[in-house]
């Protein structure tokens, strides 16, 4: 047998199917186009290959194609029997995965990677802030993603992408310091990797270089191809850079070609959040964002994500559905959240009711009872600002404009210094 490019065994004898797997691997690693090319190779190099059926599987997943999802992870479970116990053992952890197991596969890829470190697809699972981790609802999960990466450092050296994964863990807790040798390491190793780009800009967001971080990205970002995975978000960070700088006719330009449902090729998570988000983020700078634009969005959260459950995309369905009048739909939100971080998308999804009712004290007090961790909703500091500023927002209009301005002046500065919420 032969071993992947991590020093893995892998359960094929042919070298162009191993080669073409690691070409996936990295592909997928750094979200750069053409993922299923190369796995969908490795199968046509030998289609007994159960790890290229995961990888296939596995992207098809951020896809939203929950068909090919099926097909390919049955395919792998059919060729699991007389597979080695890793191979065995990273099945089972991606298809718990895959059919929406969360915190058993969490569990699973924990056991994993205990006996398996550098099994990057398995631990990949648990890295960045949309994954096991990020999505777990649980309190401290930006503490437990760094030591989760910081566990895995032993068994992958100088390798880009755990540097790159390490770097966003950090500058999610306020180590900018470390973050940035990390992701410049990583950048220098892999300056295709999307991620690492990504990562990158958030760390310029972070330290409020945003003339720098948008120049940077921008640069970036001119060459990366639509399709890929990353392109939806890291257009979301052009987008919300434009709007921060003033140039909104570069934010609807990028908005309306490279991230709103009629011409995203992205995941739907990110095109419903990242249109929701850079519409309402508008609309608290104070530009005048039209009804019909949260009706398409409103509409897209429904025939998306129907059922309540995973809470990140179920606040932003929240937002999209009160700007556009939708009660019945987020009323709907309110009465059915569930998932790991249920509690949390009640309140703010209450809160985003009473927004829209002009009822600015109740909705301010539903957003400072989600300030005090409303990381367990998962995503980034940068995409939760959206709450700092809501909760802002709300006590500007309800005449507490110096309240407003000490809360952020504690959790968000950034605010103060540019034209981020109106009124203050």
């Amino acid at each position: 047998m032969l071993d992947d490019a991590y020093g893995n065994s892998l359960g094929t004898r042919s070298s162009d199917a191993r080669d073409a797997y690691d070409l996936g691997v990295h592909r997928f690693l750094g979200a750069e186009p053409g993922v299923v090319d190369a796995f969908e190779a490795a199968i046509d190099a030998d289609e007994r290959f159960a790890l290229a059926h995961i990888g296939v599987a596995r992207e098809m997943q951020l896809r939203a194609q929950p068909d090919q999802v099926k097909a390919n992870l049955d395919r792998a479970r059919e060729l699991a029997p007389g597979l080695g116990a890793r191979e065995a053992s990273h099945i089972n952890a991606s298809g718990l995965l895959l059919e929406g197991k969360s915190a058993a596969a969490r569990a699973a890829v924990y056991e994993h990677v205990a006996e398996w470190p550098s099994d990057v697809m398995v631990a990949q699972m648990c890295t960045s802030v949309f994954g096991l981790i990020g999505f777990s609802g649980l309190p401290g999960r930006e503490a437990e993603q760094l030591a989760f990466i910081t566990r895995l450092l032993p068994y992958y050296g100088d390798n880009w992408w755990c540097r790159a994964q390490l770097a966003f863990a950090q500058l999610e807790v306020g180590q900018l310091a470390s973050a940035e040798a990390n992701v410049e390491a990583a950048l220098a190793a892999n300056p295709d990797s999307a991620h690492s780009a990504h990562i990158r800009a958030h760390l310029y967001y972070e330290k409020q270089e945003d003339e720098e971080g948008l120049r940077f990205l921008s640069e970036w970002w001119r060459n990366y191809d639509p399709s890929a995975a990353l392109h939806n978000h890291v257009s979301w960070h052009v987008g919300l850079w434009s709007l921060e700088t003033g140039d909104l006719d570069r934010m609807w330009q990028v908005l309306d070609v490279e991230i709103a449902p009629e011409k995203s090729k992205g995941p739907p998570l990110n095109v419903l959040t990242d249109t929701a988000a850079l519409l309402f983020r508008a609309e608290l700078a104070g530009v005048d964002v039209p009804v019909e634009r949260w009706k398409k969005i409103s509409a897209y959260a429904l025939a998306r994500f129907p059922k309540p459950g995973l809470g990140f995309a179920d606040v932003h369905a929240a937002i999209a559905h009160a700007r556009s009048g939708d009660r019945d739909a987020l009323d709907g939100i309110i009465e059915n959240a569930r998932g790991p971080a249920g509690d949390l998308t009640r309140t703010l999804a209450t809160g985003y009711r009473e927004m829209e009712d002009r009822n600015w004290a109740r909705a301010a007090d539903r957003f400072a009872e989600a300030m005090r961790d409303h990381a367990r909703l998962g995503g980034s500091n940068a995409q939760r600002d959206l709450i700092d500023f809501s909760l802002a927002a709300c006590l500007v209009r309800d005449g507490r404009r110096q309240e407003a301005r000490t809360v952020l002046s504690i959790t968000r500065p950034r605010a103060l210094t540019k034209d981020l919420v109106t009124g203050l």
